[in-house]
């Protein structure tokens, strides 16, 4: 499981950049970030080195951030390779309340899920023979 950094960010010219910033003045290295946009704001999430540091720093600098543990599991790059994930988590019957995905590595990809009970989905996916960072 890994701890995942959301911030809630208001929809002006700047606050991204303004955001990213502070991560790299705080010495945060991001390997992933999705927005989810409404309006009036967005809802960013980071997958990153130092997530306690970048939610220190972020609130710092005014942002309203906070951490979820959420799953990284390791799927082949290939077409298929989520959809087989997926099959597992119906076959286990759990519930995906969000997720996201991006390569690593040559053939490999890390799917980023938010469950219900993560440390009962990583103990049935570990099972099923899938890699859970």
């Amino acid at each position: 499981m890994l701890d995942q950094v959301t911030v809630f960010l208001e929809n002006d010219k700047g606050r991204l950049l303004a955001l990213t910033q502070t991560l790299a003045d705080a010495g945060v290295n991001m390997q992933a970030l999705t927005i989810a946009e409404t309006a009036d704001y967005g809802l960013v999430r980071i997958v990153c080195d130092k997530p306690a540091a970048a939610v220190d720093a972020l609130r710092a600098a005014d942002f309203r951030a906070i951490t979820a543990k959420v799953l990284a599991v390791e799927v082949p790059n290939r077409p298929g390779g989520l959809a087989e994930l997926l099959r597992t988590f119906q076959e286990l019957d759990l519930n995906i309340e969000y997720g996201y995905c991006f390569s690593s590595a040559e053939g490999t990809a890390i799917d980023v899920l938010k469950v219900r009970d993560p440390e009962l989905a990583s103990a049935a996916l570990a099972k099923a023979g899938y890699t859970v960072l």
